[in-house]
């Protein structure tokens, strides 16, 4: 039990810490943004929308909204472009603020699978199912690598070529349980990934190079 509650651990920190904003399902038309912009325009109630966005932003996400609420209370073809917009703007400036790019409106369905175990775990208040997939994951990556460098480990002192695959071996073994170890540290904020009252560093850079410097390889 307390294994599988280390891998857990390492795996969420992971999900943190490596993750790239572009990878993420905020620009999708099932995704929360969305359904955030969607819900503020039927409740007529913007702070649905506004939670999305940084503070410096929330003027624009009036603005775009107040049009789509006139146009959305006439219906018909001019309410679908005008929810459309609005949709892309909320979209566009919640993207900003990760600091990734604005590449449109993803299609529904369009979602990673950790993503869409991270949301129906949430959804139904039950987290075996990420919890399982994060844990499944990162043994399966230890296990991986662990296995290569110990299978290349038995080399004859004179046979270069062997020696350097498993050094190759051994460093990428290495880095990534350091990368884990590093990432999955109490001291972590994994609130960074998406805090909003600035855009957010890039966390994935950092974690991938900083143990890699560390290590000296």
């Amino acid at each position: 039990m307390k294994a599988r509650n280390f891998l857990l651990a390492i795996a969420v920190a992971s999900a943190w810490g490596w993750a790239a904003p572009a990878a993420a399902h905020c620009d999708t038309l099932d995704g929360p943004v969305v359904g955030a912009a969607h819900r503020a325009l039927e409740t007529g109630q913007v702070e649905h929308a506004l939670i999305w966005v940084q503070k410096a932003d929330e003027r624009a996400i009036r603005e775009a909204y107040a049009k789509a609420r006139a146009a959305h209370a006439a219906g018909g073809a001019a309410a679908e472009r005008a929810d459309a917009a609005f949709y892309a703007t909320l979209v566009r400036l919640h993207r900003k603020g990760e600091g990734a790019p604005y590449t449109g409106l993803k299609p529904a369905g369009h979602v990673e699978p950790s993503i869409a175990a991270a949301d129906s775990a949430l959804a139904s208040g039950q987290r075996a199912e990420v919890e399982n997939l994060l844990v499944e994951r990162t043994q399966a990556g230890l296990r991986k690598r662990f296995d290569a460098v110990a299978q290349k480990k038995s080399f004859a002192p004179t046979d270069v070529g062997a020696g350097r695959a498993y050094v190759g071996a051994y460093v990428d073994y290495v880095h990534y349980v350091e990368r884990i170890y590093e990432t999955a540290a109490p001291e972590a904020n994994a609130d960074a990934a998406h805090e909003h009252n600035a855009p957010a560093p890039k966390a994935a850079t950092r974690a991938t190079a900083t143990p890699a410097a560390r290590h000296g390889h």
